[in-house]
């Protein structure tokens, strides 16, 4: 059933890019890995490399999964807002083209969870 408001919506959003001194959200999802049943928010300065979010940010996000010391990075297949990505690692954030909100998710071929569960 559809739901029609009865009068428009007229705030700010409460997770605007100016709430985030400088910041902004990175959405970083893993595929086939329900583990993480959502994509982790982390707040970057829009000039951190790529590949230091890879070295340095993801291995506590997702590390202590037993397929993560596995994944071969020059093999990780990047999707941005569920379209094919390819990132440069040695670019920052805006250098890629990522803003503030934006959705990245990265399969891992050959990896899909403990005993290929998915989880």
């Amino acid at each position: 059933m559809a739901v029609a408001a009865i009068k428009a919506y007229d705030f700010p959003p409460a997770d605007a890019i100016d709430k985030f001194h400088g910041a902004q959200l990175l959405y970083i999802g893993w595929e086939d890995h329900l583990l993480f049943c959502a994509p982790f928010a982390f707040p970057f300065p829009p000039t951190m490399r790529f590949g230091d979010i890879v070295a340095g940010v993801l291995p506590g996000a997702f590390g202590y999964h037993p397929d993560f010391a596995r994944i071969d990075w020059a093999k990780a297949e990047w999707f941005k807002s569920g379209q094919p990505f390819v990132p440069d690692f040695e670019q920052s954030l805006a250098g890629n083209g990522l803003k503030h909100k934006d959705v990245l998710r990265f399969r891992t071929p050959g990896l899909t969870g403990i005993q290929g569960s998915c989880n």
